[in-house]
């Protein structure tokens, strides 16, 4: 297939492809994987412990203590944004801080700052949510389907 793509092109496409490959940089691919799974492991392990705060100082248990982690966590990500330090961290780990919960908060906030000058309600509050938007409409929309089938399960006594 890709044979029959430079059989099309004409012969100055074809100089400017081969011009191109040879000047192109090649990325490490392999380096940037070891940095995000390191990055991203560090960021559960504090995770981890924050999680393990709330159990042993607040009596929480292991499935309730997951919702203050979160939110402790998010907003950790938020005060690192506001200060400029998670925009560096995410120059260096890639996709080791965007995937945890930590990205969705450096998400938000980004927004909100980027566009606080047009207003507090249209610049912030209307730019806040355009990336994260979609991702907290997928998580209702996920939560009500598995709700639905739960109790759809529940009512037939599946469960």
């Amino acid at each position: 297939m890709a044979n029959n793509k430079k059989k099309n092109l004409t012969p100055i496409q074809q100089e400017y492809q081969q011009f191109q490959s040879e000047r192109e940089v090649k990325r490490p691919v392999v380096k940037n994987c070891i940095k995000a799974f390191f990055v991203g492991g560090l960021i559960c392990l504090i995770g981890q412990f924050i999680q393990t705060f709330f159990i042993y100082n607040f009596n929480f248990t292991e499935q309730t203590a997951g919702n203050p982690t979160v939110a402790v966590m998010i907003f950790i990500a938020m005060l690192l944004t506001g200060f400029g330090v998670y925009d560096r961290l995410a120059q260096f780990a890639g996709a080791g801080s965007a995937v945890p919960v930590t990205g969705f908060g450096n998400a938000v906030i980004s927004a909100a700052i980027e566009h606080r000058s047009e207003g507090f309600i249209l610049g912030v509050g209307g730019n806040m949510f355009k990336l994260a938007g979609s991702v907290i409409m997928s998580g209702v929309f996920a939560a009500f389907i598995v709700a639905l089938i739960k109790t759809l399960l529940i009512q037939w006594g599946a469960l």
